[in-house]
């Protein structure tokens, strides 16, 4: 079963994108039913009767039987200007599966047969989107997190005038926050094993790395809390400047003047 994260379903599924001489499609979040199917077993068809069929079946909901059938296209048809067509419609329909191996697979096919095709910005868009959709809560690993940032910094910086690329950004952004918060988490569990030092570096990462993201005022009131701990308080006194030139009306200021005030009052903060 696919991770579903709180952190994913804010993020809608729909997307709107258009192929040569096709209509616009609305990707759903539905997926099709897996097993072998008579619609997909191997019989010679003409290249017309296979797209169509495909494209029915996805027109229904049925988006792994559709990805079947249009790698069928491609396989009965290779020669055809359908195949090209059928393998991105595979690639997004197995995507619509929620088979995202798959979907990145057949889209990065696509691009290395392809590389110079006007499709190919999609395509590099329904790779990030696969690894987007599979980030996971950060108490698990981050490597697919890592994947998305960069597969959404490949969008935005090959096709930066398309809106692939202003999706692309505003997802960067999200994933940051949400590497930052993986951060955090392991600087907090740092912090209630007396692992002072290590704790203070991951802080210190927040604020030098992810410093637009929503968790930089907490870094930096956590790095006061551990330079204090670790008996350095101007290292302490320059993160709780910091914190109170940028987010002096956030209650993670307050509570790092108050910490300042009882451990280092000769210490000034502003």
């Amino acid at each position: 079963m696919q991770d579903r994260s709180p952190f994913k379903l804010v993020i809608p599924r729909a997307i709107v994108w258009g192929l040569a001489s096709s209509a616009l499609l609305l990707a759903s979040g539905c997926g099709g039913r897996g097993g072998k199917n008579k619609d997909t077993a191997y019989v010679a068809r003409d290249v017309d009767t296979l797209y169509t069929a495909a494209k029915a079946r996805l027109d229904r909901g049925d988006a792994r039987t559709a990805a079947a059938l249009f790698d069928e296209v491609e396989r009965q048809h290779p020669y055809s200007p359908w195949a090209r067509r059928a393998q991105l419609m595979s690639a997004f329909s197995y995507y619509a599966a929620r088979d995202y191996t798959k979907s990145i697979s057949s889209a990065q096919r696509f691009l290395s047969i392809h590389p110079g095709n006007k499709d190919a910005a999609y395509a590099y868009y329904l790779i990030a989107l696969c690894y987007y959709e599979q980030i996971s809560d950060v108490s698990r690993d981050q490597k697919i997190t890592q994947q998305a940032r960069q597969a959404l910094t490949d969008v935005a910086r090959r096709y930066p005038g398309t809106p692939y690329a202003a999706d692309a950004r505003l997802k960067i952004d999200l994933v940051n926050d949400h590497l930052a918060g993986k951060e955090m988490d392991i600087g907090r569990s740092y912090q209630r094993s007396g692992k002072w030092l290590a704790a203070s570096l991951r802080f210190r990462n927040v604020v030098e790395t992810y410093q637009t993201t929503s968790h930089t005022p907490e870094a930096l009131y956590r790095m006061v809390e551990c330079y204090l701990t670790l008996g350095i308080p101007e290292e302490a006194q320059k993160a709780a400047a910091v914190l109170g030139n940028n987010y002096a009306h956030t209650n993670w200021y307050k509570r790092a003047h108050g910490l300042m005030e009882r451990h280092a009052p000769g210490t000034q903060v502003i």
